[in-house]
């Protein structure tokens, strides 16, 4: 006899929520100090000259690596490559997630290693809280980070943390457990305090095995950038994961590789910087004395320079108008980046200091009605957003349609010998190629296959919308049978001869439209941004424009310019 299922799901849900109404304020400042803290530190960073970091890091790299040709030539090499690419904003805003991930993991993981050493009964507590953290998907942690934080790089760092704590927990354990026996006796024999035992034989004695975990935690960090870009971290994970929505191999091979690079300095730093600590300990008291005053000096000439450009950035803001900022979320879909960035162009024109979002379709919908994004222009109504927009109608705004006649579907190539979802039998391996899991065309797609008997044994099986339009690509090329779930306006029915499957039952739904929806309140804050949301509408014809252009190789942001060069007469109607 089988159990009745527990309600683990209710519990989590039930919990995160008691969580965000209980510590609602709590979370408001963290986020709040955090994101201040963040963008005060990458203004920082691009605030100096390009140039002057990479030579700065190329004169490091040759100083801290004693000599090696090796990495100093791979570090100016690598550093002058991505900001050739135009991703050094990106970079500065990767690093910044990545360190602050670092630190704080860092903070907590060396206590928790030292805690567990020293009691057998907290190891026992701590090492599977630690197992659940490092096997259990990445892609989880997103959920209470958005839910706590809501979306930027507060969230992206929350979940760096939980995914980079482990490595340095262990290995301090480790390498305070390994510290010899007779080392411990002998610290004892001369009267140590349990202080001096920690401060003077065992952290010392442990240092490179501490310093191997801190190295992993480095690693881990990074390796969530691209996680974390789906809840509005930004940087150089916001390239890959652009890419990937949108099958672009070489972009992505270039944010990826932007990636490599900067994985590899930091992996070197840290195992060169390992290496000196441990040639320091052995040198003699004076050349210990002379070195700490060179630290000194250099710490005292950063802390001027942070206060001089602190300064200068004073200044140049009290001589500028402060600008208002508009943030705009959307989905990696090409008809949403090409609608945004239109969008955003227009604002920035008027003035405005746009930022444009890339976010998961849940979390995009959960911005608007938390008032972190003023608004999108990416709601697909009625039926592929309909979850969506039930849960968060009393939240947000819906100012009308500003794209008509938008249609989703079951898509095969022409070529194949079906014409309806009623047709269909064994074809492409009984499988609907969709995209993002709880996308409401995949939602749509598994209902039809419920609903029609002939599509018994049929499953849809999710992936990506770069997965699936690189799937269909190769599949018209070897002229295969796939079913995959679509849209139009979408640049895949310019490129290919595709035709949507008729659907007699309509569990696909109708005709749709594309929707502008904003926060509440921003017509009493934002006047102009209201107005001109409210008025923005286009043609397919004019969206496919766009999207032609970028998928040409444009950047949105060039191609949207374009756009509106040869359209004023319609963005001024916009701004009426």
């Amino acid at each position: 006899m089988l159990l009745a299922k527990l309600p683990v799901a209710d519990w989590m849900e039930n919990f995160t929520t008691w969580m965000t109404n209980t510590f609602a304020g709590l979370f408001a400042a963290i986020q709040s100090g955090g994101q201040a803290t963040m963008d005060g530190l990458t203004d920082f960073l691009l605030f100096i000259n390009p140039w002057v970091w990479i030579i700065g890091i190329t004169i490091l790299a040759f100083i801290i690596s004693t000599r090696r040709i090796g990495i100093t030539l791979f570090s100016f090499f690598g550093l002058l490559f991505i900001y050739n690419q135009g991703l050094w904003s990106d970079l500065m805003n990767t690093f910044t997630l990545v360190l602050l991930a670092s630190l704080v993991s860092i903070i907590i993981g060396v206590p928790l290693g030292i805690w567990a050493a020293k009691s057998n009964r907290a190891q026992s507590v701590i090492k599977p809280i630690l197992d659940f953290m490092q096997t259990m998907p990445a892609f989880v942690y997103l959920i209470p980070a958005v839910a706590f934080f809501g979306i930027g790089v507060v969230p992206g760092v929350f979940s760096s943390v939980i995914f980079a704590l482990p490595p340095t927990v262990r290995m301090t354990n480790l390498g305070i457990r390994g510290v010899s026996t007779e080392l411990i006796e002998a610290a004892d024999s001369f009267g140590s305090t349990a202080w001096q035992k920690l401060i003077k034989v065992e952290l010392p004695m442990a240092k490179n095995t501490i310093l191997a975990g801190v190295n992993q935690t480095l690693m881990l960090a990074l390796s969530m950038v691209v996680t974390a870009s789906m809840i509005g971290a930004p940087g150089l994970g916001r390239g890959v994961l652009s890419a990937l929505q949108r099958a672009q191999v070489g972009n992505g091979f270039v944010n990826g590789l932007a990636l490599v690079i900067l994985a590899i300095i930091i992996d070197r730093f840290t195992q060169y910087a390992n290496e000196r600590l441990s040639l320091a300990s052995v040198m003699s008291e004076q050349q210990k004395k002379r070195r700490k005053q060179i630290r000194w000096i250099t710490v005292g000439a950063a802390v001027l320079a942070l206060i001089g450009v602190g300064v200068a950035q004073a200044a140049t803001k009290g001589n500028t108008k402060a600008q208002e900022t508009v943030n705009l979320s959307y989905v990696q879909w090409d008809s949403e980046v090409a609608s945004t960035n239109v969008v955003g162009e227009v604002l920035r024109q008027m003035g405005y200091d746009v930022k444009l979002t890339a976010l998961d379709n849940a979390v995009m919908w959960q911005s608007v009605g938390s008032g972190e994004s003023d608004g999108m222009v990416s709601a697909w109504l009625p039926v592929t957003h309909k979850e969506q927009y039930d849960k968060y109608k009393s939240k947000v705004q819906d100012l009308g349609v500003n794209l008509k006649g938008v249609k989703v579907g079951l898509v095969v190539p022409s070529y194949m010998k079906v014409d309806s979802i009623s047709d269909l039998t064994n074809e492409a391996g009984k499988t609907v190629t969709g995209i993002e899991p709880g996308a409401g065309v995949v939602s749509a797609a598994q209902s039809t296959v419920k609903d029609y008997d002939n599509l018994a044994g049929w499953q849809v099986s999710t992936s990506s919308t770069g997965a699936m339009t690189v799937a269909l690509g190769k599949a018209i090329k070897e002229h295969k049978p796939l079913v995959v779930t679509g849209w139009s306006p979408h640049w895949m029915f310019s490129k290919y001869d595709l035709k949507y499957l008729k659907d007699p039952k309509g569990t696909m739904g109708k005709s749709e439209a594309i929707h502008t929806i904003v926060r509440q309140g921003l017509k009493d804050d934002m006047p102009e941004v209201y107005k001109v949301l409210d008025n923005f509408h286009w043609t397919q014809k004019d969206m496919e424009e766009v999207m032609l252009e970028i998928n040409g190789g444009a950047s949105p942001r060039k191609a949207a310019q374009n756009w509106i060069k040869s359209h004023k007469d319609e963005v001024a109607e916009w701004q009426k």
